[in-house]
């Protein structure tokens, strides 16, 4: 392996809502590979779920701002237990040394792929079934950050076909202002704010268009928007990254998907935010707890609502977006990492978990 270059598969596209927000993050990733250490394949998802090969070349060598998903060409599937083999309907072909998912939300940032990866025996970046999991469901993950003792927004969580009125959340939450969003979706897709009840209602119609469990949280006064970078080694060692701080433009309101990915204009990226030396390593301290409490590994972006002096988790995101004005590289360059080294890291990663994870399975 370390005569050649290490043969890694981008995973991207997929079945969830921001298949579109993949595929711009799997170009990033692509062009910050070293093509000296790496050859990338691409692995193009559809939107129902096929994998497709796709063209290594794909446009993003050129600069294209996303990677094409095709609809045809050969379909492909991981050979259980088979450590990286690879069958196409024309046969098996070359496998892989390792995959690194660039997929986002559910059946990809979720634990369904991991485990899919686990079952083949194949090193993969990022954090496993579990920490997947339970980063992913924002329910599940605002219990656990609650017995652990790490300060979030108060929530009700309602499963379909359960409803709520507007005036019995605003008494549990203690708050006129309201956030709902779906419990397993990313980049604020389904997230509405409300202040009425006629509000509150379109609000949780609309969260229930992606899932089958939402959560309705307090609005938080005066919030200021911090996030940091966590990253693991191969050796296990964590590190949190320079904070950033993410402004909205006055017409969202809030970091919307809009704000996001849509307006150019939608929100300024403040790095380093703007906080006190002792605050930032209270934040930092916090990211680390929270990554290590949700059963993280390789990498996260830890998001936090800062309030006067009320700090508060809102969420882990275990594979963050990597587009070209996401938080996770430009905090990891901020602190002096490029993306390409970056790319190194995780990817070392990846490959030293699983030779743990063989030694272990040897030994039983």
């Amino acid at each position: 392996m370390d005569e050649r270059r290490l043969r890694v598969a981008i995973l991207f596209g997929g079945r969830s809502a921001e298949h579109d927000v993949s595929r711009a993050s799997a170009a990033n990733v692509l062009r910050s590979l070293d093509p000296q250490r790496y050859e990338p394949v691409l692995v193009a998802i559809t939107r129902d779920g096929r994998w497709i090969q796709a063209d290594a070349g794909n446009g993003a060598g050129t600069g294209a701002s996303a990677l094409a998903v095709p609809e045809d060409g050969p379909r492909l599937a991981l050979v259980p237990g088979g450590r990286g083999r690879v069958m196409a309907e024309t046969g098996e072909i070359r496998g892989f040394d390792a995959v690194f998912p660039v997929l986002h939300g559910p059946h990809g940032e979720d634990g369904t792929v991991q485990g899919a990866l686990e079952l083949a025996d194949v090193p993969y970046v990022g954090s496993g079934v579990v920490g997947s999991a339970a980063a992913m469901d924002k329910d599940v993950a605002k219990r656990l950050l609650r017995d652990a003792g790490l300060p979030s927004a108060r929530f009700i969580t309602l499963k379909a076909p359960a409803t709520i009125g507007y005036d019995e959340a605003v008494v549990a939450l203690g708050s006129t202002e309201l956030f709902v969003k779906p419990a397993n979706m990313g980049s604020s897709v389904g997230v509405s704010r409300a202040h009425s009840a006629e509000t509150f209602a379109a609000a949780c119609a609309e969260a229930f268009r992606f899932d089958r469990k939402i959560l309705v949280e307090e609005g938080v006064p005066g919030v200021r928007e911090i996030e940091c970078s966590v990253l693991e080694d191969a050796q296990g060692r964590l590190r949190a990254s320079a904070l950033g701080e993410i402004v909205p433009h006055g017409k969202h309101g809030f970091y919307s998907y809009t704000a996001k990915y849509t307006d150019a204009e939608g929100a300024a990226l403040m790095i380093p935010a703007r906080l006190t030396p002792e605050l930032t390593e209270t934040f930092q301290a916090l990211a680390i707890r929270t990554f290590e409490t949700l059963c993280c590994e390789g990498m996260a972006r830890i998001d936090f609502f800062l309030s006067g002096e009320r700090i508060l988790v809102n969420e882990a995101n275990t594979l963050p977006g990597f587009t070209d004005i996401s938080m996770y590289p430009k905090l990891w360059e901020a602190s002096g990492l490029t993306q390409s080294a970056l790319m190194d890291v995780l990817i070392g990663h990846a490959l030293a978990r699983h030779e743990r994870a063989a030694s272990v399975s040897v030994h039983r």
